[in-house]
């Protein structure tokens, strides 16, 4: 192992006790943590200026490894702790780690209303189209005629698209990365911790046990070679027709814009309230 990866290791991971980790073989969610902790040591943040909050699901465990402060919170709940957090101290990075249920499906009101009022947090949502963790019932990101758990002859609810709806909501920074694409991914993640305001990004990732198998899609690599094959960047997508994307999707930057952030303006009301 090189020893640059090594230094990382030691440096921002529980390596004591917490190894082997949870997830299955070939999960996206290691390739993420990767990108996050790369992310955090090229921005020269310390651990201790860092929260890590998570809710419940395959990616719930990542804050487990991760040597932050973290919070293992409840299902859906992730970026209302956070929320809290930020208001109380509103020097610390926080950063919350959700999937696409836990985000979009009972934690979708909160990620709704995160993103318009503007919070100065990051919320990382891994979209892997399934509830994983549970038994691989379909989520709110489940494409129409897709086989889960909860829906054997087929998923005939549409899915929407989590980044396009993080950016209606008024998020300040939206991206969207897959596990296949990991150097676009290590930036998105810094740019969106970097930012002021709110920052989601979107990472497309593998369940190749409860989606790949019932859907036929083949093992990790045959998964993450189909993100290969469909994603197109913004800048290449804006040079295309509607009918070369229709089953592509957009990765990379989507929505960068300066916003009033939730934390000062709750401050000056703080001010007037006291005068």
């Amino acid at each position: 192992m090189p020893k640059e990866i090594t230094k990382l290791i030691h440096k921002y991971l529980r390596h004591d006790k917490k190894f082997p980790h949870v997830w299955c073989p070939g999960c996206g969610n290691g390739v993420i943590l990767g990108s996050l902790i790369r992310a955090i040591d090229r921005l020269g943040l310390t651990k201790d200026e860092i929260v890590l909050a998570s809710g419940i699901g395959c990616s719930g465990r990542m804050p487990v490894y991760v040597d932050f402060n973290t919070l293992h919170t409840t299902h859906g709940r992730a970026l209302t702790f956070a929320t809290g957090i930020k208001l109380a101290k509103p020097s610390l990075t926080v950063i919350t780690v959700m999937g696409d249920g836990d985000a979009t499906a009972i934690g979708g009101n909160h990620f709704i209303h995160a993103a318009r009022r503007n919070v100065n947090l990051t919320a990382i949502i891994i979209n892997n189209q399934i509830y994983g963790m549970t038994g691989g019932q379909f989520s709110p990101t489940t494409p129409y005629g897709s086989h889960a758990a909860t829906a054997p002859y087929g998923h005939i609810e549409h899915a929407f698209s989590i980044a396009e709806l993080a950016v209606t909501a008024g998020a300040a920074f939206v991206g969207r990365g897959t596990v296949y694409h990991v150097q676009t991914l290590d930036k998105l993640i810094k740019a969106a911790v970097l930012k002021r305001g709110f920052s989601v990004v979107e990472i497309i990732s593998n369940c190749h046990i409860q989606f790949g198998r019932r859907n036929e899609m083949g093992n990790p690599v045959t998964m993450m070679e189909w993100m290969r094959d469909h994603a197109v960047t913004v800048e290449k997508a804006e040079k295309m027709t509607s009918e070369d994307l229709e089953d592509k999707f957009t990765i990379g930057i989507l929505a960068d814009e300066e916003k009033p952030i939730y934390t000062e303006e709750y401050d000056k009301i703080r001010e007037r309230a006291g005068d």
